[in-house]
């Protein structure tokens, strides 16, 4: 299996490797097609203002994607652990990630068969207070683990949910060896994924 490539949760203050347009910056991870987005904030006495999402905005960083659904999860433990996640084609989805509420890292491992990052993963802390948000595209495994109690994420997707495409891998997979940021009897799993497959074993990629 290929060496990871594990990014650590980005700072709020550094500007490196970020493109900035007038509504928001935009920065790619060690795998590039997975990407940090940051639309800007507007404050004043009252609290702040924010454009989450604009279509146009985003096509001129050449993010052009048709979302067609927004889910919501509310997770109230620290060490809740939802994934690692995918729907196969025909109902294959990108995602656009934020947190309304606390905290967390997210995860996004390449399944794409022929890309030269296959297997290999990256990570960014997404919260609510840094506004930022995460794109996973189609292609990618995607996990998320909380930090703080009482999460709440809203993302986008380019499908709807389809249980029979609904697959996944094994979050504590020893080959891709992703570094979640609880101890293993501290996470909090569905039945469902305690019993995905590992990635060796897996026959759905893209």
């Amino acid at each position: 299996m290929p060496e990871n490539l594990r990014l650590c949760p980005l700072g709020a203050e550094s500007l490196e490797g970020w493109i900035s347009t007038v509504s928001l910056q935009v920065q790619s991870l060690g795998i590039p097609d997975v990407k940090i987005i940051r639309p800007h904030k507007h404050g004043d006495a009252r609290g702040f203002f924010s454009e989450t999402y604009n279509k146009k905005a985003f096509a001129e960083i050449g993010i052009e994607l048709d979302f067609v659904q927004d889910n919501h999860s509310l997770s109230p433990q620290v060490g809740t652990l939802r994934g690692l996640h995918f729907q196969g084609p025909p109902f294959a989805q990108d995602k656009l990630v934020r947190v309304v509420s606390g905290r967390i890292l997210d995860v996004a491992v390449d399944l794409r068969r022929h890309s030269p990052t296959f297997g290999r993963w990256v990570s960014a802390e997404i919260s609510a207070d840094a506004l930022n948000q995460i794109l996973v595209p189609i292609g990618f495994a995607h996990g998320i683990c909380t930090l703080e109690p009482d999460t709440q994420l809203i993302y986008k997707v380019t499908n709807y949910y389809s249980p029979q495409h609904d697959f996944g891998i094994r979050w504590d997979d020893p080959d891709l060896a992703i570094a979640w940021p609880v101890s293993p009897d501290q996470i909090l799993l569905s039945e469902k994924d305690r019993k995905q497959p590992f990635l060796r074993d897996a026959d759905r990629f893209f």
